[in-house]
Formats: structure tokens, C-alpha cells, sequence
């Protein structure tokens, strides 16, 4: 942050980890001070992490700044309740909401893949057959995630893709 008299600016400040130069990404330039929220203020005052990294992955800060990011080289955990746990539930419809506070081009159909440890060939089964639905529509592999998603699975029909009879039913044919 950089104040001068009644006017503030805030940056992300980027290293490069080969050469070492430093590049400053504009958040607010020559913004009064009363134009942004006391805990945003704050939160930027004490280099407040989360927010740091809210920034860094925000679409309209790199737009804003005409930045190019390299999103696929982002590494990431997929935090989730075994398949187990779902499959007894007695709900008919399994539904979870996805937590994902920064953008970063991830698909939809990558978490629901891990999530339910389906293969890509047993997804693309799920989707033909209308078993998976995102925010209430039946599944695209194209849809990218947001915070706060739903997804929707059919119990039944997941459960059929886990049938060992049925997959020897089918290599035998």
C-alpha cells in the first residue's frame, strides 16, 4: 500500500522465481480512502493472506492489469468425503456444494471425476444417462466451477456404474 494525502495505492507484488524481477499488479490506484471498506482496509493494511491470494486469482484484477496467468500450472488439493460415505446415504439425489474461493479454470466435470473416483469413460456413462446434474441442468464436461456450485447425482444410477456383475455382463457381450 502507498497512501498520498487523502488518495491510496494497493498492489500484489509478484516475484519471478527464475530471474527475480518484481512486478507490481494494480489493485486500487489514486482511490480515496473512504471508497473502500474499513475491513477491506484493514484486511489490506495487514497483508491479510486470504485476501491476497482472493486478488491474485480474481478474472478481473488480471483483466484489469492485462496480465496472462498460467492457471494450468496451479496445484491444488481436492478436499472431499470418501464415495462411501455417499453411496449410503438414504437420500435418492446426492447433492454437494462446491467451496472453490479462487478461480482458476478448474472443470466441473475434473472434481466430480475425483470426487466419485469415476473414470472419464464412466463419467461420460453417468452424463449419458442423465445421472449428474450442475446447477440444475444435466452435466456439459465444458461447464467451469464456481464458488458456491451445486451438483446433483443419481444415487441409482451412480450405483449402477459400480456394479461388478453388470461390467462382467458387458465384457462378456
Amino acid at each position: 500500500m502507498n497512501a498520498q494525502k487523502k488518495n491510496i495505492d494497493i498492489w500484489l507484488i509478484y516475484r519471478c522465481t527464475k530471474c527475480k524481477n518484481t512486478y507490481n499488479m494494480t489493485l486500487y490506484s489514486r482511490t480515496r480512502t473512504e471508497s473502500i471498506t474499513r475491513d477491506l482496509f484493514s484486511k489490506f493494511s495487514e497483508n491479510n493472506a486470504d485476501t491476497a491470494w482472493e486478488y491474485a486469482f480474481s478474472l478481473e484484477t488480471r483483466r484489469k492489469n492485462n496480465v496472462e496467468s498460467d492457471l494450468e500450472s496451479v496445484e491444488y488439493d481436492i478436499e472431499h468425503d470418501p464415495i462411501e460415505n455417499l453411496l449410503y446415504s438414504e437420500s435418492e439425489i446426492l447433492t454437494f456444494t462446491i467451496k472453490y474461493p479462487f478461480d482458476f479454470n478448474l472443470r466441473v466435470s475434473t472434481v466430480i471425476r475425483t470426487c466419485l473416483n469415476l473414470s472419464s469413460s464412466k463419467l461420460n456413462q453417468l452424463m449419458e444417462i442423465n445421472g449428474v446434474f450442475f446447477q440444475g441442468k444435466p452435466l456439459r464436461k465444458k461447464y467451469k466451477l464456481k464458488n458456491g456450485d451445486r451438483v446433483q447425482v443419481n444415487k441409482k444410477k451412480l450405483t449402477e456404474l459400480y456394479d461388478p456383475e453388470k461390467e462382467r455382463r458387458q465384457e462378456k457381450q
